[in-house]
């Protein structure tokens, strides 16, 4: 039953008889009969079919809402179930930047639970120094993070990308007509930085030593909560992230950050240990390296 519960959800959700049986990898008539004998089985139709289309009956909306529950509860009793059979737990532990608010891990994360749903993975916020902390210590499997020192040779250093730095600043800006804003520009503008109270110190001294930015800084614990407070005007943030977010695109502005007349970059990369590496870990970062490149 469990196989035609799957091709009744297959159905409803694609709307389409064909379109289901394509992802199922079965033929049309095939998965129509396996939904006949599904509401035989049952006693009661699922689907009111009219021509070539059909509508859920009211038992079929709340047989597929329920059944829904009932197959992700399934998958996770045999995730579980699985762990215990082999006596281990297998965790993917993940550290990203405090402030990273881009689309690639979420959708490498979805990528690699459908491929490998007996790992979990374990997320670990942390600034730039908490995560090669965490990276030395073990205390973290794979990293990603922004280039601030030589390569070691004692770990896979992979760069997936190289992006401009820009900061966000209040639209209402007189600075936002510009086309780009050196740091000497920005003196006295506070810059705005996501760091727990222990990194605030060596996340101001790199971007002041590194970057250039001298006018004061301001501190929050959040990647929202500093958005806010470029929102209000109270100064700017630094970010890499490629665009805005839907509910900051008329508040913020973006504008690169230059030195001269050339962009300042920074190296987006994955760090694991070469001694950590395995087919687990691979994968994932092979994911994650997709979702960065190009499309």
């Amino acid at each position: 039953m469990l196989r035609q519960i799957r091709y009744f959800q297959a159905v409803v959700a694609r709307h389409s008889f064909s379109e289901a049986a394509e992802e199922c990898h079965i033929s049309q008539s095939a998965i129509s009969q396996q939904i006949k004998a599904l509401e035989s089985e049952l006693g009661f139709p699922l689907l009111e079919r009219k021509n070539r289309k059909f509508v859920l009956t009211p038992a079929g909306e709340h047989f597929y809402r329920k059944s829904l529950v009932l197959v992700a509860d399934y998958e996770q009793l045999c995730r579980e179930s699985a762990r215990i059979a082999r006596g281990d737990t297998a965790v993917l532990r993940l550290g990203y930047p405090r402030g990273y608010g881009g689309a690639e891990i979420p959708r490498a994360l979805d990528d690699f639970a459908a491929r490998y749903p007996q790992v979990s993975v374990q997320l670990l916020p942390g600034n730039h120094e908490e995560l090669f902390g965490l990276l030395r210590s073990g205390g973290a499997d794979l990293v990603l993070n922004d280039q601030r020192r030589m390569f070691s040779e004692a770990y896979v250093n992979r760069i997936v990308a190289v992006r401009p730095l820009y900061v966000e600043l209040s639209a209402r800006s007189a600075l936002a007509a510009l086309p780009g804003v050196t740091p000497g520009e920005l003196k006295n503008l506070p810059c705005i930085l996501v760091a727990v109270p222990s990194q605030r110190q060596t996340e101001e001294d790199y971007y002041r030593t590194v970057i250039g930015l001298e006018g004061g800084f301001l501190f929050a614990e959040t990647l929202e909560e500093a958005r806010l407070l470029a929102v209000s005007g109270q100064g700017v943030l630094p970010e890499t992230e490629t665009s805005l977010p839907e509910p900051y695109r008329e508040t913020l502005c973006r504008i690169p950050l230059w030195r001269g007349r050339e962009p300042i970059t920074c190296n987006q990369c994955l760090f694991w240990k070469k001694e950590s590496a395995g087919p687990c870990l691979e994968a994932f970062a092979a994911l994650l390296q997709d979702r960065f490149s190009p499309q």
